[in-house]
């Protein structure tokens, strides 16, 4: 779940007619996987005392909660989430990978038991695998994988419903600040660039799991506190474009990456770059984002002046004014709202690797707020 962030700091009559032609044309363009502003939450079930899931579906529609990410296609939560109208971003774990991208026959039969057999659950995307680090051995069967699925969708007749992408660290970036100057290192472009050239071809927003907590941790010398809180009044000016806080600057980083790692080869032939120049850089869909709440900090030294960022007022002050900006669009696509899933609906005990991993959750166990969160 963590993320890298390389931060530094950077040195102009229309018709009625022509409007409307112009306002008919944003409408027709509206798709499947249109951004809207509503904030999901990410269950995540790695909790010794958790609620069980028809409690969990009760409480996302009690605070209008109306997107939900699950890792994987737990029947219990499927079967809850029946009939409630949230839409559901589900996983696959890495581990089942393999059998998906071996065979086609495989990607169908999950496809049919894990989408087909819950005609009333809201599918919007499914995950193929989350953060999967590219020295591992799951991934190189992430792109065929997500083929495979793809293709099971169209079978059933769902391909024109469920998107289906992967959720990626953003320390894929080689270079992330000023934004403009983003790009992938060149060790992953096996892994990422044809998971881009993908998403691209078939309308899909790649997921991007975006932590400015864990990026003011890794660079308290250079990034204010206050600038990783995305709090109003604390921009600063990056590669000679303003922006408010970390969160739009990491993810138009993404967006920057993205579009280098499109841009046509001089090697490839005029018409296959000229009809990949016409499709639009795929959207980041913000897969993960929040702020721990650990009862014992890191063991890494604050920047004088700035106090300790592991409390739970800083978290109520990050997921707060996060609701907030994500409605507004980053300075490379303004006004387009940023879909956006909060880790974690829960604190996770059983949750592996460093203790601040397991504090991420706005709710208690017992379904109150750990603090003050309002969706709308």
């Amino acid at each position: 779940m963590a993320n890298s962030f390389s931060f530094s700091m950077g040195t102009c009559r229309k018709n009625l007619l022509s409007t409307i032609m112009i306002m008919l044309g944003l409408l027709i363009t509206i798709s499947r996987h249109s951004t809207v502003a509503e904030v999901g939450v990410c269950y995540g079930r790695l909790g010794s005392n958790l609620p069980c899931p028809e409690a969990v579906v009760a409480l996302y529609k009690q605070n209008n909660i109306t997107k939900m990410r699950l890792y994987d296609p737990d029947p219990p939560t499927l079967r809850a989430l029946g009939g409630s109208g949230i839409e559901l971003l589900v996983g696959i774990p890495e581990a089942d990978l393999p059998d998906l991208a071996q065979c086609q026959c495989h990607a169908n039969d999950w496809v049919h038991a894990n989408i087909v057999s819950y005609p009333n659950v809201k599918f919007r995307y499914i995950a193929v695998g989350n953060e999967v680090n590219t020295s591992s051995k799951y991934a190189p069967f992430v792109f065929p994988a997500m083929q495979h699925i793809y293709n099971a969708l169209g079978e059933a007749g769902l391909g024109s419903q469920i998107a289906v992408s992967t959720s990626i660290k953003t320390d894929l970036l080689e270079k992330s600040s000023p934004p403009s100057d983003g790009v992938f290192k060149s060790s992953v472009s096996w892994y990422i660039k044809p998971i881009v050239e993908f998403l691209r071809d078939t309308n899909a927003p790649l997921l991007a799991n975006v932590y400015p907590y864990f990026a003011y941790m890794n660079d308290m010398e250079n990034i204010n506190l206050s600038f990783a809180l995305l709090q109003p009044n604390s921009g600063v000016v990056l590669g000679c474009v303003y922006y408010d806080n970390l969160f739009y600057a990491i993810v138009d980083a993404v967006y920057s990456a993205m579009e280098k790692i499109l841009a046509p080869s001089s090697s490839g032939s005029s018409t296959t770059a000229a009809s990949a120049a016409t499709k639009p850089t795929p959207k980041v869909t913000v897969s993960e984002s929040g702020h721990s709440t650990p009862p014992k900090p890191p063991p890494k030294p604050q920047r004088v002046g700035d106090g300790d960022i592991n409390t739970v007022e800083n978290a109520r002050i990050y997921n707060n004014n996060l609701m907030r900006i994500v409605k507004k669009g980053t300075p490379k696509r303004p006004g387009a709202p940023i879909e956006t899933y909060i880790f974690a609906m829960f604190d996770e005990d059983l949750k592996p690797g460093p203790e601040y991993e397991r504090h991420f959750g706005i709710f208690l166990p017992d379904g109150q707020p750990k603090y003050p969160l309002r969706f709308y």
